[in-house]
């Protein structure tokens, strides 16, 4: 029997169908619709600048992260924005550097690998920074940045009519627009940043000390971000090391990581990636089913294939050359004392190279050592392996990597927990290293190797470092304590040569 609908009921079908039809395009059009990238000039514009995937699940509305340092100066740890918490900004560009803006829907802000990994030098006090792409962004002050995100979502003042007013002063958003920032993406955005609160509330704990510009916790982080350990009482304060020149860090048995936790560069690029929020982000309940639909259908192949463009790039990327002059003379002196005294340990292809020194015979600070644990590693393999991701696992170790020593002179400061500010201060004995001193200037000392400490320069515009503090101890790395202070000198010479 064939049932003949109404011609009024055949319309309102049409109808309802027409509007499930507008309202899923809609839907498409102004939270899901992605934007390529813009064409890059090259590989270290794109390392920059360029996506790694995160926009998605931890991108924040554009126009919303624009206005907050004007909304909330209060919450800032100084004057001039963004640019307070150390980032690198270069003229011309709209974002910071380690910064990405792409359109997901709607423009939404996200980090990549460079916010950790692009530091700055300059040679005096007035000039414009130099940048190095692929070093440890020394002047960087994430946790910081983290903080002041969260308490801006903490903050009254973080609602629709406050921010509103504030985004109309730079953007004449459309009415469409303006209701959807309204009633959806600030709402959310704030709800975002309280929930962020308490994923990192662990780092807020009365006895964990601050990281300060040039630093993270980095197990720690990826231990309560990708595992669901316990809360502990451990702290590992541990500087961005330097991702140049990869190849140098690939070969069985090889480690990455201060304390050789994982024995794949590939590893550590998915691992970081992850960690910025490229993968489904399982806390977000409105969201998650889009993302991981997302990330099924699409995004996991492309992420895949960024990771193997990073690895590419980063794998030839040449270490920076010392820009200062080099007495040439001095450095064919020092290098048989380097093969002495340095190259078993940090030489390519040596047989300490890249692996664990034992605790017991490096002597540096253990704490960053004990924040990781084979069962944390673990737990993070199996998570990674549920993304649908194949990389090599991670692993715990008992103590800290010798990484080769190439661009050894943008690495300061030394040790894993920067807690020796020059290589001149690394060949002395504990009781002569500075037990007080200030990271994060970026005014370059080509004599002692590292960046200016102490002065008022670098009180004003660095951040105090103790070595006192928990996670904070200089001693340790004992090796060349008996040379002349002209071996030094040599060897010091040498070394810019790496």
């Amino acid at each position: 029997m064939k049932i003949k609908l109404h011609r009024r009921t055949r319309k309102w079908l049409l109808a309802l169908l027409l509007f499930v039809f507008i309202a899923a395009w809609f839907g498409w059009y102004k939270f899901l619709r992605t934007e390529p990238e813009p064409k890059w000039a090259d590989q270290s514009e794109r390392f920059k600048y360029g996506s790694i995937g995160a926009e998605f699940s931890r991108g924040m509305p554009y126009w919303i992260w624009a206005v907050l340092p004007r909304v909330f100066p209060d919450l800032m740890p100084g004057p001039g924005g963004y640019k307070s918490f150390g980032l690198v900004w270069e003229e011309g560009h709209e974002m910071p550097v380690g910064f990405t803006k792409q359109v997901i829907g709607f423009p939404r802000v996200a980090n990549n690998c460079a916010i950790c990994h692009v530091g700055t030098w300059r040679s005096k006090e007035e000039e414009v920074p130099h940048l190095v792409v692929a070093s440890p962004a020394n002047t960087v002050n994430v946790q910081a940045m983290m903080r002041f995100l969260i308490a801006c979502g903490k903050d009254s003042r973080f609602n629709s009519g406050v921010l509103l007013t504030e985004i109309s002063r730079e953007a004449k958003l459309s009415f469409i627009d303006r209701q959807l920032y309204r009633f959806l993406l600030i709402p959310l955005t704030r709800s975002a940043l309280q929930r962020q609160e308490q994923q990192l509330g662990w780092m807020n704990r009365p006895h964990v000390p601050d990281w300060g510009p040039g630093r993270d916790d980095p197990m720690n982080l990826t231990k309560y971000f990708m595992t669901t350990q316990p809360l502990d009482n451990t702290v590992g304060q541990a500087d961005f090391p330097s991702n140049w020149n990869l190849q140098a860090r690939k070969g069985t048995n090889l480690f990455l990581n201060w304390s050789c936790d994982t024995p794949s560069v590939h590893s550590v690029l998915i691992d970081s990636a992850l960690g910025l929020g490229a993968a489904p982000d399982k806390k977000s309940r409105l969201t998650y089913p889009l993302d991981w639909l997302d990330w099924n259908l699409h995004r996991r192949a492309w992420f895949v294939q960024r990771m193997n463009e990073l690895d590419d790039f980063l794998s030839v990327l040449p270490p920076p050359k010392f820009p200062f002059a080099i007495n040439a003379e001095l450095a064919a002196t020092g290098k048989p004392i380097y093969q002495k005294y340095c190259a078993e340990c940090h030489e390519v292809g040596a047989p300490r190279t890249s692996k664990p020194i034992p605790i017991a015979e490096i002597g540096a600070d253990r704490e960053r050592l004990d924040t990781w644990s084979q069962a944390a590693a673990d737990e993070a393999n199996q998570a990674v392996k549920s993304l649908g991701i194949t990389r090599p696992n991670m692993v715990k170790n008992e103590g800290y990597c010798s990484p080769p020593l190439d661009g050894i002179w943008m690495r300061a400061p030394y040790l894993h927990n920067g807690s020796v500010p020059t290589l001149r201060d690394l060949l002395e004995p504990k009781e002569k290293r500075p037990k007080i001193f200030y990271r994060g200037y970026d005014v370059f000392d080509p004599v002692n190797i590292g960046f200016i400490f102490s002065g008022e320069a670098a009180e004003k515009n660095g951040w105090r470092v103790d070595t006192s503090v928990r996670g904070e101890g200089n001693q340790g790395h004992n090796y060349g304590l008996d040379l002349t202070d002209a071996e030094k000198t040599t060897l010091l010479e040498y070394l810019k040569t790496l």
